[in-house]
């Protein structure tokens, strides 16, 4: 459970600098966003999907700091031993709330989201809003990385069911934020039932190869193991049968007990493949069930998939199922597939470049914009206070996401500048277009929360209408299409001003 204190010291650290100048209440934007997409090394993504953003509000709505969080604080000593934080400061930081003056705009979960362009705009007194950097960018931030890796397996999987059960193996504390996250991303079930249960979708699963393993120990065999499951489980019954010879013993077996059911009334729903050739053992599994008369029955396949072999299995039962005299279409229709550990690690990429940097500062009369100079121009933030706007080509498809200053009206034609590139740069008329969206949303209004947040078959959907309109370019598995995030013009210029002239 997130506190007041899940913050790293050097957001209390300046919190105390800016109250002690004064500066603690003085109005403030920070801009939450990532600059580049998950790389796996083999295998890139062009684009992510955004989640994590009901906890992390929930987290201002309803945190603040304890007298024990402020007791231990003032327990901390500076090199010198004397406390280094101040007693009026503590004082003050007790009496404050995370939801005092604070608004948050954002992209709303299960939304298509890209590189350099906000995601979650923080504005408010400066002390407050700075203090809420960490937990930001913990919370939305490793469930937008599952999010996005949830989608590209959902993608490979050309629609079929994908299900989550990576509880196991993911950090403390992150099952239940990755499963949610990956049902966001589109998976449509998860073993995970605390997850489940707050998500409101049916957790799912089979029986793992213990079961079997302790019906031979005591003497009844594979065959007794699965007959034992299917008494307690007559119309859920989905078999595991890779424990000895998949082909010699696993599905013989199964197809026994599945007679079995069928004769006192009950339609077995299929069996399960966690090693060997998938696809190659899905090709003959499905031959000997529908030989067997169980044609349709679901085959599960798992152990240690990911997008790319999600893709690989689903190109070779494409071109091996003819050979067994089934129709490929046919059978891919009757594959779930059960992803664990890639998806619950981001296995490839286990961290989001998610960062959260101040743009903009009101001298106590006008906003100013604020800017970080580095000799990496990717780290060199755009400043401002900024809109942020997707545009569709006459496709319907979208073509590019604008940042422009706040309330700048739209050139005609729109000239579209790369965020560091001086000569990339291209100009948009607007019979070129379909349409134009804003994309940031207030769902925290000076520390009343607006948004309401729904429920993740909402975003689930959200997620495939924003994909439906991207390039299929982009959604390559391989070396994506890169989608433009373009700065205005008058934006441009004044990031230029800046970067020149910082202070």
């Amino acid at each position: 459970m997130l506190t007041a204190l899940t913050t790293d010291l050097y957001q209390l650290t300046m919190a105390q600098v800016y109250y002690r100048r004064g500066l603690h209440e003085r109005p403030a934007q920070f801009d939450h966003f990532f600059r580049s997409y998950p790389d796996y090394g083999s295998h890139q993504a062009g684009y992510c999907v955004a989640a994590g953003l009901e906890a992390f509000v929930g987290f201002v709505a309803d945190t603040a700091f304890t007298d024990d969080d402020i007791a231990y604080l003032s327990s901390l000593k500076g090199r010198s031993g004397s406390a280094l934080f101040a007693a009026d400061f503590l004082r003050w930081l007790r009496s404050m709330s995370f939801t005092d003056g604070i608004t948050i705009e954002a992209v709303l979960e299960g939304r298509v989201v890209h590189a350099n362009a906000p995601m979650t705009v923080v504005t408010g007194p400066l002390a407050t809003a700075q203090i809420l950097e960490t937990a930001l960018l913990n919370q939305i931030n490793y469930a937008t990385l599952i999010a996005t890796k949830a989608s590209r397996m959902v993608d490979s999987a050309r629609g079929r069911p994908v299900l989550e059960f990576g509880l196991r193996r993911g950090a403390t504390g992150a099952g239940d934020v990755g499963a949610r996250a990956a049902l966001i991303g589109g998976a449509e079930f998860t073993s995970n039932v605390s997850a489940a249960r707050d998500a409101e979708v049916e957790p799912k699963g089979t029986h793992a190869h213990s079961l079997v393993q302790a019906m031979m120990a005591l003497g009844e065999g594979e065959r007794g193991a699965f007959q034992a499951y299917a008494d307690v489980y007559p119309d859920d019954c989905v078999l595991l049968v890779d424990t000895i010879d998949t082909l010699e013993s696993g599905v013989p077996n199964a197809i026994e007990v599945f007679e079995d059911l069928r004769s006192k009334g009950h339609e077995p729903v299929g069996i399960r493949l966690d090693s060997g050739d998938l696809a190659y053992l899905a090709v003959r599994s499905a031959r000997m069930l529908d030989d067997a008369g169980f044609e349709g029955a679901s085959i599960v396949l798992s152990g240690g998939l990911d997008e790319m072999s999600i893709w690989q299995i689903l190109t070779q039962i494409d071109r091996e199922a003819a050979r067994y005299g089934l129709d490929p279409v046919a059978l891919v229709d009757r594959l779930t597939f059960g992803v664990g550990t890639s998806l619950i690690t981001s296995e490839g990429d286990p961290a989001l470049d998610g960062v959260y940097k101040l743009v903009a500062i009101s001298d106590g009369s006008a906003w100013q914009p604020a800017i970080k100079i580095s000799e990496n121009p990717m780290k060199v933030p755009n400043p401002g206070r900024k809109a942020l706007h997707r545009l569709y080509d006459n496709r319907g498809i979208a073509t590019a996401d604008v940042m422009s200053l706040e309330g700048e009206v739209a050139d005609d034609p729109m000239v579209l500048r790369h965020p560091i590139e001086a000569t990339l740069l291209r100009s948009v008329s607007p019979d070129s277009l379909s349409g134009r969206e804003v994309l940031l949303e207030v769902v925290v209004d000076e520390g009343d929360v607006r948004a309401e947040f729904p429920g993740v078959d909402e975003l689930r959907k959200r997620r495939e209408r924003d994909l439906d309109r991207l390039d299929e370019g982009v959604r390559r598995l391989v070396n994506p299409h890169i989608y433009h995030v373009s700065l205005s013009e008058r934006l441009w210029d004044l990031k230029q001003a800046l970067v020149a002239s910082p202070s």
